[in-house]
């Protein structure tokens, strides 16, 4: 009986624990893609994998620039006729939500998976969890579903859902106020089509985007004249973690209008929760209607992670402020229920 072709799979390396070794300063990346495949063993032989290492980095060091390569990289084996149904990138666990998300938004229409994983323990230590992550990205790169995804502890996650809860738990990622897209089980990749937004259109790719955006965390006292410097400082957009469903004090030291004055700078600001689950609702309480008046916008259920680097991309398309407002108060690939 004649075999199916193997899916044929493009593998992205940026370094990361996963591709981590010792050296005098710890650990730190080492391995390039074909150690990491050898050590994946058997595994790796029911695809056809093309290696390209891109970046040998912790990813701590991966930033608006590096997004940019690896978005590119990504494009380039859309764009090409060499077939690829599928890219797992590897990378590095600690601002992995970061790249998952901002790469839902560069990547416009997809024509193929790509799938983010790494691990908590390097792949050569005797109880990683890297070979697990590796098989499920696979899996999932191989599935013929568009779109970006975390592949992480036999979890799918939504790239704009993803959120790294865990410092050193192999369950380190949880898709937020969503469910995964798809887990695996004794049955194998189960998907739930369900929450997967479609992908339709042509693909693009959409790199240009604005680094000049600043994520405060409110706590009770908060000076408003933070936000005079970060003017000073040309940020363009200002991410606000504010309280419960999005709560900003305007008694003794208003924020309220300093936000106003904010705005009438050109900053786009948003606000949206510290809580981690459900949705920031500003109509409910006095000050988040007073927040709205002064035209900030609203997070909704929106990750941190995604809200940041959604900002980020409509700063980068838009000059306008209306515009800006436009881009971010539309979903695109799941990032936001409203």
């Amino acid at each position: 009986m004649k075999q199916p072709p193997k899916k044929k799979i493009l593998l992205l390396t940026t370094g990361g624990t996963i591709a981590s070794g010792p050296t005098k300063e710890g650990l730190a990346p080492i391995l390039d893609g074909d150690s990491l495949l050898r050590l994946l063993g058997p595994v790796s032989e029911r695809y056809d994998i093309t290696v390209r290492d891109i970046l040998s980095l912790d990813s701590s060091n991966i930033q608006p620039e590096e997004w940019r390569l690896i978005a590119r990289s990504a494009a380039s084996a859309f764009l090409s006729n060499e077939g690829f149904d599928g890219i797992v990138i590897t990378h590095g666990t600690d601002t992995m939500a970061y790249t998952a998300s901002i790469l839902s938004f560069m990547l416009r229409n997809p024509t193929m998976p790509v799938v983010i994983t790494g691990s908590q323990l390097p792949i050569f230590h005797p109880l990683t969890d890297a070979l697990e992550n590796l098989r499920t990205a696979f899996a999932m790169a191989a599935s013929g579903i568009r779109g970006v995804f975390v592949a992480f502890n036999r979890k799918i996650i939504l790239g704009t859902r993803a959120v790294k809860v865990r410092t050193t738990g192999f369950d380190a990622f949880e898709s937020v106020n969503s469910p995964c897209a798809a887990l695996v089980d004794g049955g194998g990749l189960r998907v739930n089509y369900d929450i997967i937004p479609p992908v339709a259109g042509a693909f693009s790719l959409e790199d240009h985007i604005c680094g000049n955006v600043f994520l405060l965390k409110l706590v009770p006292g908060l000076e408003p004249r933070i936000f005079d410097a970060l003017e000073k400082m040309d940020y363009r957009g200002i991410v606000i973690e504010a309280f419960g469903m999005g709560g900003l004090h305007f008694i003794r030291r208003d924020l309220i209008s300093k936000l106003q004055m904010t705005a009438e700078q050109g900053i786009t600001v948003v606000v949206c929760s510290q809580c981690l689950y459900e949705r920031s609702d500003f109509s409910i309480y006095q000050t988040g209607q007073k927040a709205l008046e002064q035209g900030v916008l609203q997070g909704f259920d929106m990750t941190t992670e995604a809200a940041v680097t959604k900002l980020m991309w409509a700063l980068g398309k838009a000059e306008d402020q209306k515009e800006v407002r436009k881009l971010f108060s539309r979903s695109f690939f799941g990032e936001v229920v409203i």
